[in-house]
């Protein structure tokens, strides 16, 4: 009497190939939707750009922290590639929280040393304001209120872009209007004012024009004569 076990040989090889086999179409499978998810990933970026950049947009001032920053960074390559690639529709955006005063504004008399000789009272504005996110963004409109003593208004100047903006810088940036001012630019301002004989103080903010509100950079600060 003689046995042989080729034939149970051969039947787990069918059974064991027949357990592979689902195992090999699950996973791939799962790299399929995965590899899916990826590309809506991405083509939803590209789609959305100019609404999530903005959104996205880490502050460049050190407020931030530094994996947000390299994240968005990587973030803007891929952008970048994508752009290349499928072409892009660039849009700067208005954005009141980029901007920021690095340093006190300072109102300062022109005149103080010449007492009464002058009819005018001349003083000159200066102010260091900072675009602090990651991405350029329009320059606003600058807006100075001075206040009497009891913080009332009593005048309101408004300065466009063009009007505030240095020249020098304007002249190496032609086209800020649809570029805007670069990621972490630093720009330092001098406006020449004349005080009403009852100025007390003066509040500094920025608004973009066809914005239904404004964000307020100072606090009243008073005009020291």
């Amino acid at each position: 009497m003689c046995l042989h076990g080729t034939l149970g040989s051969e039947k787990q090889v069918t059974e064991a190939a027949s357990l592979t086999a689902p195992a090999q179409k699950k996973s791939f499978k799962l790299t399929l939707l995965a590899t899916l998810f990826l590309l809506l990933l991405i083509f939803g970026e590209h789609l959305s750009r100019n609404s999530l950049l903005p959104t996205l947009a880490p502050r460049v001032d050190g407020s931030s922290n530094s994996f947000s920053v390299g994240a968005f960074q990587l973030l803007q390559r891929i952008d970048t590639k994508l752009c290349q690639a499928l072409g892009c529709i660039e849009r700067t955006v208005s954005d009141f929280a980029a901007w920021q005063i690095t340093s006190s504004a300072t109102l300062s008399p022109e005149n103080s040393r010449d007492g009464l000789k002058s009819l005018k009272n001349q003083s000159l504005l200066q102010v260091e304001i900072q675009n602090r996110l990651a991405i350029a963004v329009l320059p606003p409109t600058l807006e100075i209120s001075l206040t009497d003593a009891e913080e009332s208004d009593i005048k309101s100047l408004q300065f466009t872009p063009q009007e505030w903006l240095p020249s020098s810088w304007q002249e190496q940036h032609a086209d800020f209007l649809k570029t805007g001012v670069p990621s972490g630019e630093i720009l330092q301002v001098e406006l020449p004012i004349t005080l009403p004989i009852s100025a007390a103080g003066y509040r500094v903010r920025v608004l973009y024009p066809y914005s239904p509100s404004s964000f307020h950079y100072s606090p009243f600060i008073l005009i020291r004569k």
